[in-house]
């Protein structure tokens, strides 16, 4: 795991979750925003640094279609997955620059902004273990 994202991972261990899962989706489609829009901004001059970017995107887009948020109806993984995950893509966006071969450029500010972003987000939200969004709508609805 890159130092920037275990630095912010040390730093807010002891903080308070203050993230709800509802904020955490939220937060999700912001860096989903922000990774297409450097895709954009990055593509006229630097074609490795957007690539990476739409990749960064497309990750954190399918892990978010796939979590149990409050608002969905079906869903594949829990949140607390959902969180270890992001620690993971949060180290795969700050790799990109050494993996696309453009690590001595500016745009590696960015993907390493973005990975402490996502590694700050995934460690103050606040999970509950024993609640699942939607097996409780689905058992709610079979009550009705």
């Amino acid at each position: 795991m890159p130092l920037l994202n275990s630095a912010t991972r040390l730093v807010t261990k002891p903080l308070p979750r203050v993230i709800s899962p509802r904020a955490h989706a939220v937060c999700d489609y912001l860096v989903i925003g922000s990774f297409l829009a450097g895709a954009g901004w990055f593509w006229p001059r630097n074609k490795r640094a957007a690539a990476a970017a739409a990749i960064c995107a497309a990750a954190e887009l399918g892990l978010t279609l796939l979590t149990d948020y409050p608002s969905r109806v079906e869903s594949i993984i829990d949140l607390s997955t959902h969180c270890e995950i992001d620690l993971g893509l949060a180290a795969m966006s700050a790799a990109m620059p050494e993996f696309m071969n453009f690590a001595d450029e500016k745009e590696k500010t960015f993907f390493l902004a973005q990975g402490v972003l996502v590694t700050a987000v995934s460690q103050l939200t606040r999970i509950d273990t024993r609640r699942s969004y939607a097996r409780s709508k689905k058992s709610s609805a079979r009550a009705a």
